[in-house]
């Protein structure tokens, strides 16, 4: 029966966690003709969402307007509504504490609550990016405390999010979806909804512990090869040749390199956080990720390479940092987005701070920001 409604565009769906993910996920799925219920722990989003106004720049605001005009989507904080939907979605938060330890809070709240709901025929998806595992140990025992049983009463699968903001090229709606399930049944229940939802490959893997080890992956390979890049920059410095040109020179061989750019760290909701989620779980193997821990010290300490540079730069024209007035160009993680999460360029404005300098910014897509309890605006530059 689940089957026969997800493929007729009558299955109920509701997304846990209207961020980045969540948001872009539940109007897609309402576009494609599903009715669709959003549930955050934010009220303001709720409020907003309901009346149609749009705070994720990757989502068309006309989009939202019409799929909330049309009734194909609407937003509450009220879990009961649970009881009447086919399919659950969760793209909630999952952060790292100040010790870079996981944590998964809001996954096990979320899994709580539609526990408390679950019933025969219901689609439970996780998309959150988290420890390879969490599916399988912490939720299937969860949902089926209930008495139901996984892959005969209801189905549960992972999926791994793969939202890259800004990105002109490759949305929510045509990347590949990655599908994997704790039974076959649950791996054909999700990819028969993502099929239905999106103009894009649903690529199946043997299990939910694969897709979340192929997300994490997907990141650490980012993060390591920054690294490398960062790490050439300071060494191209001591030896005096430009990194960029080399860089240049490098990538224009055809095979077997893929270039990547140096620059004051990483930043964002994936690439600094998905690593150490791996390290944290191989560490009950006695197993130490050598190259992914080396990798998070190298990009770590890249804010402090910066404010070394800046210093001596500002020696060689006989003056101080103490005093100094500094304009940092772009505060988000990366060009043309207003995404500040875990920015580097914040490290860098808040070490120059602490040595006396007096720090602006400038970024036409945050014209506001607040960072340690301090309160910053974009200034705008002229050509006087």
């Amino acid at each position: 029966m689940l089957l026969e409604k997800i493929e007729g565009k009558r299955a109920k769906i509701a997304v846990i966690g209207l961020g980045y993910v969540g948001l872009p996920l539940a109007v897609e799925s309402a576009k494609a003709g599903y009715k669709v219920i959003g549930l955050d722990i934010e009220e303001n989003r709720i409020s907003m969402i309901n009346k149609g106004i749009n705070y994720i720049k990757d989502v068309a605001n006309e989009d939202l307007v019409n799929v909330v005009k049309e009734g194909y989507l609407r937003a509450t904080i009220d879990y009961s509504v649970l009881e009447n939907i086919d399919c659950v979605i969760i793209c909630v938060p999952t952060p790292i504490d100040k010790y870079k330890q996981p944590n998964i809070i809001h996954i096990k709240n979320a899994t709580k609550e539609i526990a408390e709901y679950l019933h025969k025929d219901m689609l439970v998806i996780l998309e959150s990016t988290t420890y390879p595992g969490t599916t399988e140990e912490l939720l299937l025992p969860t949902l089926e405390s209930t008495g139901l049983k996984c892959g005969e009463d209801f189905y549960l699968a992972y999926s791994p999010e793969r939202i890259d903001p800004g990105n002109k090229e490759y949305s929510i709606k045509n990347t590949t979806k990655v599908v994997g399930g704790i039974t076959i049944q649950c791996t054909e229940m999700a990819t028969a909804l993502y099929e239905n939802i999106f103009d894009c490959e649903v690529y199946k893997v043997s299990s939910p512990k694969v897709g979340e080890m192929g997300k994490i992956l997907e990141n650490t390979y980012r993060n390591v090869n920054i690294a490398l890049a960062n790490e050439m920059a300071i060494i191209c410095h001591m030896l005096g040749v430009s990194v960029w040109e080399v860089i240049d020179a490098a990538k224009t061989k055809p095979y077997g390199f893929q270039a990547f750019y140096p620059g004051p760290g990483v930043g964002g909701h994936c690439i600094p956080i998905d690593p150490h989620y791996l390290m944290w779980k191989v560490k009950e193997y006695n197993y130490y990720t050598k190259l992914i821990e080396l990798a998070d010290e190298i990009n770590s300490s890249m804010p402090n390479f910066i404010l070394d540079r800046v210093i001596k730069l500002l020696n060689k024209e006989n003056k101080s940092l103490n005093g100094s007035k500094i304009l940092v160009l772009g505060v988000a993680y990366k060009q043309d987005i207003d995404d500040i999460r875990e920015s580097p360029a914040l490290k860098v404005m808040d070490l120059l701070e602490k040595e006396g300098a007096s720090v602006e910014y400038h970024d036409p897509f945050v014209p506001e920001l607040q960072w340690r309890e301090k309160v910053y605006k974009s200034i705008e530059l002229t050509t006087d």
